[in-house]
């Protein structure tokens, strides 16, 4: 939590397994049934919405963005800027661990570059390529 600004109900980074500050990053989110999405999506064959995993590859890149950049504690925000590719191969149900896997495509400190996956017990369910831009907050 120290390294997104994200919180509940659009947090969707549980913890971090692993981290490589000049590689990836590996992170997992429990998708639980109290989801608020799969009240509405859908009644009676809940499924987790496919932008959703899109947006947790992207903070799970946001944490490894921040802390390899040295960032963590600078109020710096990770916002997207295009998304390419994405691709969905498996619906995402309520009582599974979505294992968040991204790596750097490319690395700069203003701009990054990242490719993602997120498996199921070792399948992939989705994947995408996406950047991002590092930034200070909009000035209040």
């Amino acid at each position: 939590m120290a390294a997104l600004p994200h919180r509940y109900p659009l947090l969707l980074v549980d913890r971090v397994e692993s981290l490589d500050p000049d590689g990836g990053i590996v992170a997992i989110k429990a998708v639980t049934m109290n989801e608020q999405f799969f009240q509405g999506h859908f009644p009676g064959r809940p499924i987790m919405p496919g932008v959703l995993i899109v947006e947790a590859l992207a903070q799970a890149a946001g944490v490894l963005a921040v802390e390899s950049l040295g960032l963590a504690g600078s109020g710096k925000l990770v916002y997207f800027m295009a998304i390419e590719g994405a691709k969905f191969r498996a619906p995402v149900e309520p009582g599974v661990l979505l294992r968040l896997e991204v790596q750097f495509v490319q690395k700069r400190p203003t701009v990054c570059k990242f490719a993602g996956r997120a498996l199921i017990e070792g399948k992939v369910v989705a994947e995408a390529n996406f950047t991002a831009m590092i930034a200070d907050p909009p000035s209040d």
